[in-house]
Parts: C-alpha cells; sequence; structure tokens
C-alpha cells in the first residue's frame, strides 16, 4: 500500500475522549476504574465503541488483556500500550491516557496507509496495571511477558474476601488459562508507552517530555524488630528493650542510605505490638521499599539497609528479622528506541531530558520478555498520581500524543529495517 501524506492527529478528540471517559468512570473522589469492577468494564466499553469505527481486529486474551490489531504487509508487530484501570479515586490520565493517545495513532496510521500499514500495529490495553484490588500489580502485561506464577496468584483476595480467580471468572477469564497470553508477544518488534511521569522531575525542569531510559529494579522487604514489653509508667527509659526506638532509628538512617547511593527507601507501614498505650513496644514490624536504576547499588542499599537494621537492634538490645516480600530487576529500555523518543519529542518541542521510571509499568514486563520497548513520560503537574487531584496541562497532553505519533512513524520504520 503506498502511503497517503501523512494527517495530523486529531488532538482535541483525544482530549475531548479523556475528559468523556472521566466523566464516565469518575466522581468527586477521583477515577473509580478499578479492574474487574463494572466501570472498568464500561471503559472497556467505551475503548470498544471506538475501536468499532476502525478496521481492526478486536479480541480479549487469555489473561484479560484487550487487543486491537491493525494488520499490515509484514506480520511484525509494533505494539503501543497502556491501561485503563486505576486506583480507588485515582487521577484521570494514569493509564488511560496511553490507550487513548495510541487510539488516535491508530487513526492515523490506519488513514495514511488506507488500513493496511507497512507493519502490523496493535494496540493493547493491559488488564490490571495498577493490582489496586488484589496487590499485585502488572497481571496482565505478567501474563504475557511470562512472570506469572498461576499458584500464587490464587491465593490472592480482595478487601471483601474474593478470590482473583473468582472475580476474572466475572469478566469471561480463567485464571488458569492466563499463561496463554504469553502467545501474544510471538511476533512483536516493538513496544511503545506513553505515560504520565507521576514525579516532579519535568515540571523541575520546565520541561513538557521526556525519554525513559528503564524502570528502576525494586527490592522490598519486611524488618520485624523485638524487644520486650515493659509498663510505660514504672519501666525506666535507660532499661528499656523497646523495638519501636530501634525502628525509628532505622526508619531516619534509609534517607542516608538512598542519598548515599542515589536511590530511594521509603518505610511504607509500621505494625507494633502489643499496641497498647501502656506498654513499651515488644515487637514492630514495618515495611522497606528500596528502588534504584542500577542493580550493584539496589543491592548495596540492601545491604546497608541490613547492617543498619542490626546495628540499631544491638544498641536497643533488641534483635530484627528479616522477611523477602518482592523484587523485580532494574529493566533498561532499547538504546536505539530511546533515541527515536529523543528525537520524537525534539520535533515538538525544544527541549527534552531523559529519566528513569521510578514507578513500574506494563512496558516493563515487556521488556523483561525480551521486547524492545521505550517510554515516553508527560510532565506531571506537582508530581502528583494516585489521587484526585492528578493533572497536566492540555498543551502537555497535546504534546505528548505529537511525540507518541512521531516515535510511532520512526519505530515503524525501525521494524521495517531489523
Amino acid at each position: 500500500m503506498t502511503a497517503l501524506p501523512s494527517p495530523a492527529v486529531d488532538l482535541a478528540r483525544t482530549l475531548a475522549e479523556l475528559k468523556g471517559l472521566r466523566a464516565l468512570t469518575g466522581d468527586e473522589n477521583g477515577a473509580q476504574r478499578v479492574a474487574f469492577t463494572p466501570r472498568w468494564l464500561a471503559a472497556r466499553q467505551f475503548l470498544k465503541d471506538r475501536l468499532a469505527e476502525l478496521p481492526v481486529e478486536v479480541h480479549q486474551d487469555a489473561a484479560g488483556n484487550l487487543w486491537a490489531t491493525l494488520r499490515g504487509d509484514s506480520e511484525r508487530e509494533l505494539l503501543i500500550g497502556g491501561h485503563l484501570d486505576s486506583v480507588p479515586g485515582g487521577g484521570w490520565l494514569d493509564g488511560c491516557l496511553n490507550v487513548l493517545a495510541g487510539l488516535e495513532v491508530l487513526r492515523r496510521v490506519s488513514a495514511q496507509y488506507g488500513g493496511r500499514p507497512p507493519v502490523t500495529l496493535r494496540l493493547v490495553d493491559w488488564a490490571d496495571e495498577e493490582g489496586a484490588r488484589f496487590g499485585r500489580s502488572l497481571y496482565g502485561s505478567s501474563a504475557a511477558s511470562g512472570f506469572f506464577d498461576v499458584a500464587e496468584l490464587a491465593k490472592l483476595r480482595d478487601r471483601e474476601g474474593v478470590a482473583l480467580g473468582d472475580a476474572l471468572r466475572e469478566v469471561g477469564v480463567t485464571l488458569e488459562d492466563a499463561p496463554q497470553a504469553r502467545a501474544e508477544l510471538a511476533k512483536a518488534a516493538a513496544y511503545l508507552e506513553l505515560h504520565i511521569e507521576q514525579g516532579p522531575v519535568l515540571e523541575g525542569l520546565d520541561l513538557p517530555l521526556g525519554a525513559v531510559l528503564g524502570t528502576v529494579g525494586v527490592e522490598r522487604h519486611t524488618l520485624t524488630f523485638r524487644g520486650q514489653a515493659a509498663h510505660s509508667g514504672s519501666t525506666p527509659m535507660n532499661v528499656r528493650r523497646d523495638a519501636f526506638l530501634a525502628a525509628g532509628r532505622f526508619g531516619q538512617e534509609i534517607y542516608a542510605i538512598a542519598e548515599r547511593h542515589g536511590g530511594v527507601c521509603t518505610v511504607g507501614s509500621v505494625k507494633t505490638w502489643p499496641g497498647i498505650v501502656t506498654s513499651v513496644v515488644e515487637t514492630c514490624e514495618l515495611t522497606l521499599d528500596q528502588r534504584h536504576l542500577d542493580a550493584g547499588k539496589l543491592a548495596a542499599m540492601w545491604q546497608d539497609a541490613q547492617d543498619a537494621a542490626r546495628r540499631f537492634a544491638e544498641e536497643g538490645g533488641c534483635t530484627v528479622d528479616f522477611g523477602y516480600l518482592w523484587n523485580i530487576e532494574p529493566i533498561p529500555f532499547h538504546p536505539e528506541l530511546i533515541d527515536a523518543a529523543e528525537a520524537s519529542i525534539l520535533e515538538v518541542t525544544p527541549a527534552t531530558h531523559r529519566l528513569p521510571s521510578g514507578p513500574l509499568h506494563d512496558a516493563a514486563e515487556v521488556a523483561r520478555a525480551g521486547v524492545p520497548t521505550v517510554m515516553l513520560f508527560v510532565q506531571s503537574l506537582r508530581g502528583i498520581s494516585h489521587n484526585k487531584v492528578e493533572d497536566t496541562r492540555e498543551d502537555h497532553i497535546a504534546l505528548s500524543v505529537q511525540a507518541l505519533d512521531r516515535l510511532t512513524t520512526r519505530a515503524m520504520a525501525w521494524v521495517q529495517e531489523r
């Protein structure tokens, strides 16, 4: 098929669709598109209604991911991905910007090539990227990547006690069949994803867009300090074996560890026992989340955390035990696609910045599967996401759609050349 002159993406249409989706699936508390719920299904139908206007094949895979395929002259596939699901009370752009911007690019490519581009173009809405309901992020993309343990996922329950498997059956998915989604990446030659930054870096640099270097590695552990319960009135301060004191000193130390290695460390939850006002804390359990783009520095941060915890425990007459929660290695994106992303940004705005992603994204799972991958970030106002006040300037949203469109053109040519 001979290409026609490239039509422009309709930026006003994308903005209108983003706002329409917000009105359909949000309320005064923010977005409510939690995966496998009625509002998530409504969001899916919103997308399907618009895909029906295009010459694409639409299907739901074995894990519940939704695919729209525009067949090309080559069976090699360029994927554009995102997720419609949100956290409860989330922002209006997190995830759905990726999908609706990708939809607009799909329209442009279809119009330019008369429904038959030089390579096959696919738009995917990944199921349950957020993990808000069952606590397991990247559900759908991990099923496609192969990093998926059915037995472990079968144990998951939501706050009402509903099993993940039961929730999936409500939307036509069988958990045991979900790994069959791996077949969806068999012909994937590249993957693109646009996302709001969800952090303050681009705003601090006064830049609308950035090219993403990769997703950081994550180590998550529990630390349990154990001391001795004692009466809060009769026990002198200098003889207490206060587990909370040791934990508190550790909580301060993680900031020094993060600064030393150039990463981030977070104590996200703290529980104490016996948990009453009249007792010195006998047991204090906390969670630690550590992230870094460099695997060696991530390992060093975890080692420093263990050393510090043991030191503060010993100083306080306590002990400390460590428990494993979860980890994922740093995942760098493809250097040639990073260059292409940067070049695409510079065609629509004078300056850009390369930065890692602290949050995880479906792009990380696709890259783990061996598919060349890159992401674009668009500035988040005040660096806030997972919150109803999440926002991005409309002119920046428009620039992000344009940059994704330019990147798609470059990536299609890149796929053809390989």
